[in-house]
């Protein structure tokens, strides 16, 4: 990480030392002013041990090289430092649940979700692979049920909408939203209203028959009665990167995000679509954890900085508001009051498959339209692969987004 280097212009002649005492001070300079990733580290490992001199120290320096505003490593650096601030003054807890409490309009939302569309294929990726694996799975279906464990923003479904409009004979459709209980700030009711609004309008638009229900509940709480799943109609889980929040085993021995996954299969869903945030950052030990948000952070900022002005509004909006929102979490939170708590694919296929579930093999059309879509519209470092039938997103090899499919394996008991 190279933060751009200050220098003062001094009056000629003013210095006479040496050419080479000169260059030895520029070497000095710049392996402690520009190493932002080193300072971070070292800031982290003194809070870890509780050495608040030299943490204090280090927040200062690295403040004098970080901007909200800079290249990607400094604006990356200012959020990690106020995250190593909190959790030295012991305010990261406070802080997070004031950042969560602020709301934000659904045109801002709206400005976000298409600026992040425009400079990476994460989103529309993920569309690609759930609208697809919906319209395969909905051939010949009279009555199509999606349960979407999402955050009611409606934004998925108007393309589906239109793709099902375009068959001519579309299936009855019914959306049933499953929102994670309201936080200060939120207003499920309000959310309710706008996503059901706003896809019933599609739906007329393109003669889809339609139904649109809001359930707001802790996910490992639902009741699938509640749910009013009908016996004729075919039923799909859909489940985009809201995983990561649900407790792990250092929460609870009996992990929500277990709890969760044996509910989802005893809803018997033809398919199960789940997209992860694919991190290893969820270590339980601090330094560990940092380390791997540093490398997972990097790569995320490192994009958008390749991808979009360093001005641009939705950009700090998105880097300030809801990644640094994260970060804090990940920094000055511990107990249930970390929620961001991502895992690898690879664990959560474990899970997937001590649950019950049978995972689908990647469709090749799906894969290709990915890449299509990576090569025509966005950056060459993208990439997208497949593993073990995972499709793979990344940003210059590394792993951000993993998209799977699975449906319920008959061969295992009842759950």
């Amino acid at each position: 990480m190279a933060a751009k280097e200050t220098s003062e212009n001094s009056p000629k002649g003013q210095s006479k030392a040496p050419a080479q005492q000169k260059l030895r001070g520029t070497r000095q300079l710049k392996k402690e002013v520009v190493d932002l990733r080193t300072l971070l580290i070292h800031c982290a490992q003194a809070v870890a041990a509780d050495d608040r001199l030299l943490a204090g120290e280090l927040i200062k320096k690295i403040r004098q090289h970080s901007s909200r505003d800079g290249e990607w490593c400094q604006r990356l650096a200012f959020y990690f430092v106020n995250g190593l601030e909190a959790r030295l003054a012991g305010t990261g807890s406070q802080l997070f649940h004031k950042m969560r409490a602020k709301q934000v309009s659904y045109e801002d939302m709206l400005k976000v979700y298409n600026f992040y569309l425009a400079v990476c294929p994460f989103h529309r990726a993920s569309q690609t692979f759930a609208n697809q694996t919906i319209s395969e799975a909905s051939v010949g279906q009279s009555k199509v049920h999606i349960v979407d464990f999402g955050v009611c923003s409606a934004f998925q479904w108007p393309s589906l909408i239109q793709r099902f409009g375009e068959q001519g004979m579309p299936p009855r459709l019914r959306i049933t939203d499953i929102i994670e209980v309201p936080r200060p700030g939120f207003n499920p009711l309000e959310s309710i209203e706008w996503a059901g609004k706003l896809l019933a309008d599609y739906a007329n638009m393109y003669k889809v028959p339609f139904q649109y229900q809001g359930i707001y509940s802790r996910y490992e709480d639902i009741q699938i009665e509640d749910l009013n799943i009908e016996e004729d109609e075919m039923l799909i889980i859909h489940c985009m990167y809201r995983m990561k929040n649900l407790g792990d085993e250092t929460v609870a021995m009996d992990s929500a995000r277990d709890r969760v996954l044996k509910i989802m299969r005893r809803m018997n869903p033809k398919v199960f679509i789940v997209g992860i945030l694919n991190g290893s950052y969820s270590s339980p030990f601090f330094l560990t954890r940092f380390k791997e948000l540093l490398f997972h952070y990097s790569s995320m900022f490192d994009m958008l900085d390749m991808n979009a002005p360093r001005d641009n509004e939705e950009r700090k909006v998105l880097e300030g508001g809801m990644l640094g929102r994260d970060m804090l979490n990940i920094i000055a939170c511990e107990g249930a009051d970390r929620i961001e708590r991502p895992e690898t694919y690879q664990q959560w296929r474990a899970r997937c498959l001590k649950a019950g579930f049978e995972q689908l093999p990647l469709d090749p059309a799906i894969m290709k339209s990915v890449l299509w879509m990576k090569k025509e519209f966005y950056h060459e470092d993208f990439v997208a692969d497949e593993d073990s039938g995972w499709l793979l997103q990344g940003w210059k090899g590394r792993v951000l987004y993993a998209l799977s499919k699975w449906k319920v394996n008959g061969s295992c008991a009842d759950q």
